[in-house]
C-alpha cells in the first residue's frame, strides 16, 4: 500500500495521526484557534470553512486562509467546506463548491482538500485534477448521519472514492446499535486488507462509535479527528486523550 506523504506527515504508516478541526465563524477566533493547535498533540488541522461567516467572500476567504497557513506553521492543513447535505453549516451549488476547493488548491496555502464524493462524478473529477495539478492532496469524503449502510456498500463506496483519484478515502457513519459499529470495522479491515492501495479514514460516530476513533491501527483507518475546544462531528474526544489511548494502543501491537 501507498502512503500518503503531507508536509512531515506520513499517512498510512504507524500510529493513526491526529486531525484537529479549526471550527469558528470569525477570522479573530479562527485564527486563535490555529495558533493554539502548535501546543497539542495534533498533527493535521482541518479548516471547516462553512463555519466562517465570510466564506462566500472569494478574496477575503483567501487571505484568511493565507493567514491560517501562516498560524500553523509547518503543521499540514486540510480545507473542508462541509455541506449542508453531510452535516455542514451552509448549502452552496455543486458550480461553486468546485470553484471554492479549486482556488484554495491553487492558492499554495493548502495540503489537501476535502471533496464529498457524491457532489458528482465530473465535478470531483475536475476538482481531484486540479487539485492534483497544484501539488495538493485530495479527501474524497461521505457522511451518513442517519444510518449505517452495510458491510458491501461502505466497501462500495470507499472503492469508488479510490476509483475517482483521491488520495485518500474517508466515510463517516451513523450507529444505530453496537452491531453497527461492528460493521464499520469489519468494513475498514476488508476494505484495507483487501482492496485498498491507499491509505483510508472510516469512523462510526456517537458515542457508540467512539471506539472506531481509537483502533484505527487495528482495523485500517489511518487518520482520526479529535476536538481542541468544538468538536465538529458527534463522538470526536479530546486530542489529549486520543493521543494517549493511541500510544497504549500501539505499544501493545
Amino acid at each position: 500500500m501507498k502512503t500518503v506523504k503531507v508536509r512531515n506527515i506520513e499517512l498510512g504508516s504507524g500510529i493513526p495521526k491526529i486531525c484537529v478541526p479549526i471550527v469558528a465563524v470569525t477570522k479573530n477566533d479562527i485564527l486563535e484557534q490555529a495558533m493554539s493547535l502548535r501546543s497539542i498533540p495534533a498533527d493535521i488541522a482541518e479548516w471547516r470553512v462553512d463555519w466562517y461567516e465570510d466564506v462566500f467572500e472569494m478574496d477575503t476567504l483567501m487571505q484568511t486562509l493565507s493567514q491560517v497557513r501562516e498560524a500553523l506553521g509547518d503543521m499540514p492543513l486540510l480545507f473542508t467546506f462541509r455541506t449542508k447535505k453531510e452535516g455542514g453549516e451552509k448549502e452552496i451549488s455543486p458550480e461553486s463548491y468546485a470553484e471554492l476547493n479549486i482556488t484554495a488548491a491553487a492558492s499554495g496555502n493548502t495540503d489537501l482538500v476535502d471533496v464529498e464524493a457524491f457532489t458528482g462524478d465530473e465535478i470531483v473529477r475536475k476538482i481531484i485534477e486540479k487539485a492534483h495539478e497544484h501539488g495538493v492532496k485530495v479527501v474524497a469524503s461521505n457522511h451518513d448521519f442517519f444510518k449505517t449502510p452495510s458491510k458491501e456498500e461502505i466497501i462500495s463506496r470507499l472503492i469508488k472514492m479510490q476509483d475517482l483519484g483521491a488520495d485518500i478515502p474517508k466515510i463517516a457513519v451513523m450507529p444505530q446499535s453496537k452491531k453497527d459499529v461492528l460493521t464499520l470495522l469489519s468494513a475498514t479491515e476488508e476494505m484495507y486488507s483487501q482492496h485498498a492501495d491507499r491509505p483510508i479514514i472510516t469512523m462510526s460516530m456517537a458515542g457508540s462509535g467512539l471506539i472506531s476513533r481509537l483502533s484505527g491501527e487495528v482495523f485500517g483507518s489511518a487518520l482520526t479527528f479529535g476536538a481542541a475546544k468544538k468538536a465538529s462531528a458527534p463522538g470526536q474526544i479530546g486530542v489529549k486523550e486520543l493521543h494517549e489511548v493511541l500510544s497504549i494502543i500501539h505499544s501493545g501491537i
